[in-house]
């Protein structure tokens, strides 16, 4: 499972947010994913890149989504593959906190789709406008993806969690997500057709006329809070520095109650 092979890489990612590798007695295990029904060609896929015997098994049961729900299963028992995958870092047992990105080298953009496309979303919000999203309980998995986004997009995120779950629900917005989208779900590549269609769909939109576009976020540097810290008011602070006052007041704010270092 060389991870630098895009397929691998997609398939590695996809397994680490959606698999589930279970320890059994002695040398007894399995890994599987299981997924909708609709989605089954995917594990046909996966079933092809996979040099083990392995099955694909569908089951109709009822959850508190559906009356009844249709998932299609693939089972994987080979030790070797088990401890390969376990090597490459998805985890026995709970693994929600605990996945990061791998180890050796690997396809960043494929991983990366592999993650999204299991537990993330692509399509546009009830406003109307293009988004991608992924959620995670992974810190290395979140600080990943915006380190990674940023390099394409020029959006900065900061990883924070949801007071009410604890996760972290990283999202991108109109031009970012048309950006984002179309690097990562490029042509011909392994991924969730009802996905890459969505992410296609993202490419026509335009921003309507009129709509303000949200200004990039300032680059603070030691010698801007040293104006900050030294001017009399924000106000003058604020037309020394060629920025509004809300910012400099924040950043002001942080820097007088310790939330971000002094400037030496």
């Amino acid at each position: 499972m060389d991870l630098t092979v895009p397929e691998y890489a997609y398939m590695f990612g996809f397994l680490q947010a959606d698999g589930h590798l279970q320890q059994g007695v002695g040398q007894k295990g399995k890994l599987t994913a299981e997924i909708n029904v609709r989605d089954i060609d995917l594990l046909r896929k996966f079933q092809k890149l996979t040099p083990y015997n392995s099955s694909i098994t569908e089951r109709t049961r009822s959850t508190n989504f559906a009356e009844t729900h249709t998932s299609a299963t693939w089972t994987l028992c080979s030790l070797e593959a088990r401890t390969l995958v376990n090597d490459l870092g998805l985890p026995y047992g709970r693994k929600s906190r605990a996945i990061a990105p791998p180890r050796t080298p690997f396809s960043a953009c494929d991983y990366l789709r592999g993650l999204i496309d299991a537990d993330g979303s692509v399509g546009y919000t009830g406003q109307g406008f293009p988004f991608i999203s992924l959620t995670t309980q992974s810190t290395a998995i979140g600080a990943y993806l915006c380190s990674y986004a940023e390099s394409v997009t020029g959006a900065e995120r900061t990883l924070k969690r949801n007071v009410r779950d604890g996760i972290y629900n990283i999202l991108y917005v109109k031009e970012n997500a048309q950006r984002l989208a179309a690097h990562l779900y490029y042509p011909g590549c392994l991924s969730l057709s009802r996905k890459q269609t969505a992410a296609d769909s993202l490419g026509p939109w335009v921003r309507p006329a009129g709509m303000a576009r949200r200004p990039p976020r300032i680059q603070w540097t030691a010698e801007m809070d040293r104006v900050l810290l030294a001017a009399p008011t924000i106000a003058h602070a604020a037309a020394e520095l060629g920025y509004s006052t809300s910012p400099c007041q924040q950043r002001r704010w942080q820097l007088l109650h310790g939330v971000v270092p002094l400037p030496d």
